[in-house]
């Protein structure tokens, strides 16, 4: 089972009120001063890591928030400078900080000392599952049909934290339609900018972002041949992955990876869960996993991928930028559309030939592997669902965003809101 729900951790929520209450109270006392403080849900990196190496081209006097030792190593191979975020250091920091820049929640600093700080909401990829407000999941608890007035508390709690969001960068008009609905914010928090996530698989030219990507592959996994896929299913909320392989999938899998000297990267969800473990009659060194434990950060890697297999993960429309193909494997469409919902419609994404078992999906990428013109017409098919996301392709997202916080810092330099 995965290590977090909404439903558990809503509940640790409801439990933590009067800490939040004591914490805002503090902040009212605490001046702020002019440091920025950083976290990230995933580590060190995202777009968290895009805005604070731009920030430190200006010597912007910074720290980043870390809960664990791996995150603390992480950064302190990157020269950065960090502190626990659940210590007492952790809240003085947060509570004193100017800016507070997070990609997930705001328990991505110390979540008791945010108030009157200017937040800088990154988030980490583009909704095709509906999130936030916008989602009955986020406010999901496990009490069943009693919880009513609970959950409505959990949708008002929800909302006070969004609304203190200063600044959150869009990757479009399309999208920051979504991100006002999702987190109840107005239109002036929310700036087409483009996401600073994503500039790896912008800035540079072709060859460079691919070398690259190989780089960080290769220090990860070893050796690869030219032909790379990346399995990457989308979160379920505590729930394992509906489309783990069975031994069969698997036989088939591993099949048309040799029949096409190919790998299998397998990248479960960060918060999701999973046994892709081959079985031992199956057993292949061109099945490699490549989870959070393996690689904080996929997207710099993304152009080394030669095709994307997935159901709802963001990274649908993020390879599109990249001369990546796209298959969709998405079994539970019905029952996910139920329960999480979609902007739009599943298909308006992946078209009217999406899988629904591994043995479909197997067929599509052999299909793809074999015939140039099938792959090529299915990375056309992901630029194209790409551009209608993405307005901005020329690696500058970080820069628009930081010049953007620093316009309204100066027009509101006490608060740092609008």
């Amino acid at each position: 089972m995965a290590p977090f729900s909404f439903g558990a951790g809503n509940v640790a929520k409801l439990l933590r009120i009067p800490l939040y209450a004591l914490g805002r109270v503090a902040t009212l006392a605490i001046p702020r001063g002019q440091r920025w403080v950083f976290g990230c849900g995933a580590g060190i990196g995202d777009g968290a890591l895009a805005l604070w190496n731009r920030a430190k081209e200006d010597n912007v006097d910074a720290v980043w928030l870390v809960d664990s030792n791996r995150d603390a190593d992480d950064a302190k191979a990157r020269g950065i400078p960090t502190a626990r975020k659940n210590s007492w250091r952790g809240f003085w920091l947060t509570a004193r900080a100017r800016v507070l820049v997070v990609t997930h929640g705001l328990g991505d600093v110390n979540r008791y000392a945010n108030g009157g700080a200017f937040i800088v909401q990154l988030w980490h990829g583009i909704p095709l599952k509906r999130i936030g407000l916008d989602s009955p999941e986020t406010v999901k608890l496990p009490f069943g049909s009693g919880s009513r007035l609970l959950r409505a508390l959990m949708a008002r709690l929800y909302r006070g934290t969004t609304s203190q969001i200063s600044v959150i960068p869009a990757a479009s008009h399309l999208i920051r339609g979504r991100l006002e609905s999702a987190f109840g914010l107005v239109d002036e928090r929310v700036i087409v900018t483009g996401e600073p996530r994503v500039d790896p698989l912008s800035a540079d030219d072709a060859v460079t972002r691919a070398e690259r990507a190989r780089g960080i592959l290769h220090e990860r996994v070893g050796e690869l041949p030219a032909t790379v896929l990346l399995y990457a299913p989308t979160w379920r909320d505590g729930t394992d992955d509906v489309a783990i392989p069975t031994a069969a999938d698997w036989r088939e899998i591993v099949a048309v990876l040799e029949r096409h000297d190919a790998v299998l990267l397998v990248r479960s969800h960060p918060l999701g869960a999973g046994r892709y473990a081959l079985p031992p009659d199956v057993a292949s060194e061109r099945v490699h996993m490549l989870g959070s434990d393996v690689l904080r950060d996929v997207t710099p890697a993304l152009p080394a991928v030669t095709a994307l297999i997935t159901d709802y993960s963001s990274m649908l429309f993020d390879v599109g930028l990249t001369p990546s193909a796209v298959v969709f494997l998405a079994p539970d469409v019905e029952a996910y559309a139920r329960t999480r919902g979609f902007y739009g419609s599943y298909r308006d994404v992946a078209g009217d030939d999406y899988a629904t078992t591994w043995s479909a999906a197997t067929a599509q990428i052999d299909e793809l592997l074999s015939d140039p013109d099938t792959l090529a017409v299915r990375r056309e098919r992901a630029a194209k669902l790409s551009a209608r996301v993405h307005d901005f392709r020329d690696g500058n997202n970080t820069q628009r965003v930081y010049r953007e916080i620093q316009r309204r810092l100066t027009l509101s330099p006490r608060k740092g809101t609008l």
